[in-house]
C-alpha cells in the first residue's frame, strides 16, 4: 500500500532539517573563515572563479549570481565567474588536455590571490581535481565544498585552503546543504561589509 503523499512530504522535510542540523556546527567555523577570505580578496580587486559539475553547478551558479548582483541588498558587484568544464580544442589524443578542462580557463583568467571555489557532492571528477591543481600552480586561494567520498580533493588541499566538508552520503541532502551554505556565505559577506541587515 502506498504511503500517504502528504505524510511523505512532511517526512522529507524532516529528513532535510535533520541533515542540516547534523552538520551545522561543523560547518560554522569554515563558513566564517571562507567569508572572511572572500571579503579580504574581493576587496583587493581579486576574482572568484567558481566551478561545480552536475547538480553542483546549481550551487556554483547561485554563488556567482549572489556575488555579482548582491544577496539581500543592492551593492557594487564582485568579480565572480563560472568555469565550464569544456574540452579544449586540439589533439583528441592529448590526455593532459582531456584530463583537465579547467586548466586553460584558470590559466587564462586566474591571477595570484584570486579564489577558486569548487563544489563537489562526493567522489569528485578528475576535472575538479585538475581545477585544484591548476589553481595551486597559479597561486589562487582555494575554498572547497566537499562531501563523503571526496578524499582525493581533501588530499590536494593545504593548511591555507578552506574545506567545507559535509559528512553525509546522500546526493540530494548534500545539494541542499551546499545551497544553504552559499546563502550563509553571502549573508556573512554582506554583514562583514555593511553590518547586519534585515
Amino acid at each position: 500500500m502506498n504511503a500517504d503523499p502528504q505524510q511523505q512530504v512532511i517526512e522529507l522535510f524532516h529528513r532535510s532539517i535533520e541533515a542540516k542540523m547534523s552538520v551545522g556546527e561543523e560547518l560554522a567555523a569554515p563558513l566564517a573563515a571562507a567569508a572572511q577570505r572572500l571579503v579580504d580578496q574581493l576587496l583587493q580587486g581579486n576574482k572568484a572563479l567558481i566551478c561545480g559539475e552536475g547538480l553542483s553547478n546549481a550551487a556554483a551558479t547561485t554563488l556567482s549570481r549572489c556575488l555579482t548582483h548582491g544577496y539581500k541588498m543592492q551593492r557594487p558587484g564582485f568579480a565572480a565567474l563560472i568555469l565550464q568544464a569544456e574540452a579544449a580544442p586540439g589533439d583528441l589524443n592529448d590526455i593532459s588536455a582531456q584530463a583537465s578542462p579547467y586548466l586553460q580557463p584558470i590559466n587564462a583568467l586566474g591571477t595570484e590571490d584570486d579564489v577558486l571555489i569548487l563544489f563537489s557532492a562526493g567522489y569528485a571528477s578528475i576535472n575538479l581535481l585538475g581545477a585544484v591543481e591548476a589553481a595551486r600552480a597559479r597561486g589562487l586561494h582555494i575554498i572547497a565544498f566537499t562531501a563523503t567520498g571526496d578524499h582525493s580533493v581533501s588530499h590536494l588541499l593545504n593548511d591555507n585552503d578552506i574545506e567545507l566538508h559535509v559528512a553525509i552520503d546522500d546526493q540530494y541532502r548534500i545539494q541542499e546543504i551546499h545551497q544553504l551554505c552559499v546563502f550563509c556565505l553571502c549573508d556573512l559577506i554582506e554583514n562583514h561589509l555593511f553590518g547586519e541587515h534585515s
